[in-house]
């Protein structure tokens, strides 16, 4: 199906929005000295205190192994995290953040949390619950259409 004029057009317009979503992560975490994804990992350990693995962490920001380990290895220098071992799993290591970590992450992650949610619910419970469904939607939509591509090689 080849998509019409005027949906290549709301497509454009909402590439232009994602991005300026992006911009705005990124500014916070340029704010801080971090990068955007540096802001995102900060963020996931903010909001998992039992912690959890470099696996979880890649899929969660859909980023790849190599990333996430630069990642953390910055952090680990800093002090910021410190890793327990997985008694189910001992390949696997826990990550989380150390005193001196969450206080690094007190002053970064809750402002930001805050003005999401605030943003957020500026617009109201009945649009951000469509606004969820309608993301999930497109988001399951572009996974499959997606992984329809053939490879170039």
């Amino acid at each position: 199906m080849k998509a019409s004029n005027e949906i290549n057009e709301l497509v454009n317009a909402y590439c232009r929005l994602r991005d300026r979503q992006l911009a705005v992560y990124s500014k916070c975490a340029k704010r801080h000295g971090l990068t955007t994804n540096e802001l995102f990992v900060l963020d996931i350990l903010w909001f998992a205190p039992e912690g959890c693995t470099q696996k979880e962490i890649c899929e969660r920001l859909s980023s790849n192994k190599q990333t996430v380990a630069a990642i953390i290895t910055r952090f680990w220098k800093k002090g910021y995290i410190y890793f327990e071992e997985v008694m189910e799993d001992r390949r696997n290591k826990r990550i989380r953040l150390t005193e001196a970590g969450k206080e690094y992450a007190a002053s970064i992650i809750p402002p930001a949390a805050e003005a999401e949610n605030v943003a957020m619910a500026e617009l109201g419970l009945e649009n951000l619950t469509e606004l969820v469904d309608l993301t999930t939607r497109l988001t399951e939509s572009m996974e499959k259409q997606f992984s329809l591509l053939k490879e170039n090689k």
